[in-house]
């Protein structure tokens, strides 16, 4: 077995002091202190992980707070061939706008249901001020691999019977992003119009963790390896199947235009730039925007962030009017 540590750089202990140039925001989150880690149960151990789950699924609503508030919207289940979604139109929507944005919450493949799943998907809908339908889709420990993708499909699918391509944006962040990435590439395969955009904000697309930055910015960002989560949902698949990790699909077939987005302090910071550099070498149209000092979850809503919205809203308006 080869020694993956020979050829190592050793670097000395050190202490990395918070940017002065950063906004308030981003010196307040940066300073916060990490949330205590918590064990990952065996993989077999169901209770023990819908534990941890719950637990997590709680400091994520307390992160979440205040996100969406204010923003006026109808929001209404929709079901689906057993599958789930919201479906969330702003104040003032009219179904003769025809753009939809089919947004994938985050939440390490794992966690991000229910009120969670809602409050990301609120955020996406005040930002692009669109109708969103987002899906809560199944995970484990109880729906491994595929369930959560089969989900994303359904709904796919049946944005399909009712608008052109053209008219469909898909996104995600973190896990969103790497469901919202192996749904292009499986509805492509399956002979399905490719939307007309992709939108990956900080996307978990490689679940081997082989990127750089899953070693450089490892003790910079509070997220910390996922691996036991990552073999969770792949339920003994290979994690390099390109449905599991998009990063290691064959771009040269088809994908659509992508803004993808990360930080200088992002443990997915390699993720986003080697895919962002293989639809290129691919001949995709591809956005990248890199965060100074973010880590993955962010800057505390800064002005860092709200750049990076506006961003992602420009590219979003561009695609669905066909430029």
């Amino acid at each position: 077995m080869t020694d993956i540590t020979e050829n190592a750089l050793r670097v000395p202990e050190r202490t990395v002091p918070v940017p002065t140039h950063a906004s308030e925001q981003a010196k307040a989150a940066l300073s916060q202190p990490f949330p205590l880690g918590t064990e990952y149960p065996a993989l077999d151990d169901n209770q023990g992980w819908k534990q941890v789950i719950a637990m997590r699924e709680e400091f994520l609503a307390q992160m979440l707070a205040g996100r969406s508030d204010g923003f006026a919207h109808t929001l209404t289940e929709w079901k689906e061939h057993g599958a789930l979604a919201y479906d969330i139109r702003p104040q003032g929507w009219s179904d003769t706008d025809r753009r939809v944005y089919l947004y994938i919450h985050g939440g390490a493949l794992i966690m991000g249901a229910g009120e969670n799943c809602k409050t990301m998907s609120l955020t996406a809908a005040k930002n692009h001020n669109v109708r969103v339908v987002t899906v809560d889709y199944r995970m484990p420990p109880d729906h491994p691999y595929p369930a959560s993708l089969d989900d994303c499909m359904v709904f796919y699918r049946a944005l399909l019977r009712d608008y052109q391509p053209h008219e469909i944006i898909v996104g995600g962040g973190s896990a969103g992003g790497n469901l919202a990435a192996a749904m292009v590439l499986r509805a492509r395969d399956e002979g399905l119009p490719l939307p007309a955009a992709a939108i990956l904000m900080s996307p978990e697309l490689d679940l081997t963790e082989s990127g750089d930055s899953h070693q450089t910015n490892m003790g910079l960002d509070a997220m910390g390896s996922l691996m036991a989560a990552n073999l969770l949902y792949a339920g003994g698949h290979d994690l390099t199947d390109p449905y599991i990790s998009p990063l290691f699909g064959d771009m040269t077939k088809g994908f659509p235009p992508t803004f993808l987005s990360t930080g200088t302090r992002d443990l997915f910071l390699s993720n986003t730039v080697r895919m962002h550099r293989k639809l290129r070498n691919a001949g995709i149209q591809a956005e990248l925007h890199i965060k100074e000092a973010s880590p993955h979850a962010g800057l505390g809503g800064g002005t860092e962030d709200q750049e990076i919205d506006i961003e992602a809203r420009g590219f979003a308006d561009a695609r669905w009017a066909g430029r």
